[in-house]
């Protein structure tokens, strides 16, 4: 992919990243996608996917084997909050070189006492993707999606496609349309 093109369609203009492989429509090709990703990635119109080894699917590796600093990557944590019996869950967006403020941004805004990260076999389970691609899109309808600002403006950004084996590139402003999604201040420092 070159100047935002793809098979002659226009997509979000990411440049040089990633540029060793391939890269395709993600409506295109569920294959490479979870299925809770490939019924939503439709509603992206920037979102190209390409594959990678899963073994470098967490961002370091992923950096490290690509050349990419960690800035043009956001991972996807679900954060897991409690008040008395009521569980919620969020997914936070965030660029790789920051981090959520869980205890105070996150737990304050969510409403409840206690907030941490989901455990994983939680967040796979009920996310219906795989760890470390978990990804905002195609997650349950309830869960509110918050992205950090410096997120929401990227051009383009590598996000996880729901499997190891995929990432996903798609632009901030892509993301912030989804479902449920919003702009958080303060979400990651």
């Amino acid at each position: 992919m070159r100047d935002g093109l793809v098979d002659g369609s226009t997509v979000a203009t990411v440049g040089h990243m990633y540029d060793s492989v391939e890269h395709l429509p993600a409506a295109d090709h569920p294959e490479l996608l979870a299925a809770t990703v490939a019924g939503r990635v439709a509603e992206l119109p920037s979102a190209v996917v390409f594959s990678i080894d899963p073994e470098i699917a967490d961002t370091e590796a992923l950096c490290e084997a690509f050349g990419e600093g960690p800035e043009t990557c956001a991972n996807c944590v679900i954060v897991r909050g409690k008040r008395g019996d009521i569980e919620k869950y969020v997914a936070c967006l965030v660029l790789a070189t920051t981090r959520v403020d869980v205890n105070k941004v996150v737990r304050k805004k969510l409403d409840v006492r206690k907030a941490s990260f989901a455990p994983i076999d939680e967040a796979v389970g009920m996310s219906g993707m795989e760890y470390g691609g978990i990804t905002p899109v195609g997650l349950p309808a309830e869960w509110p999606i918050w992205i950090d600002p410096r997120v929401a403006e990227a051009e383009a950004v590598c996000i996880g496609s729901g499997l190891r084996s995929s990432k996903l590139i798609v632009s901030g402003g892509d993301v912030l349309s989804l479902p449920g999604a919003e702009v958080v201040a303060g979400l990651a420092n």
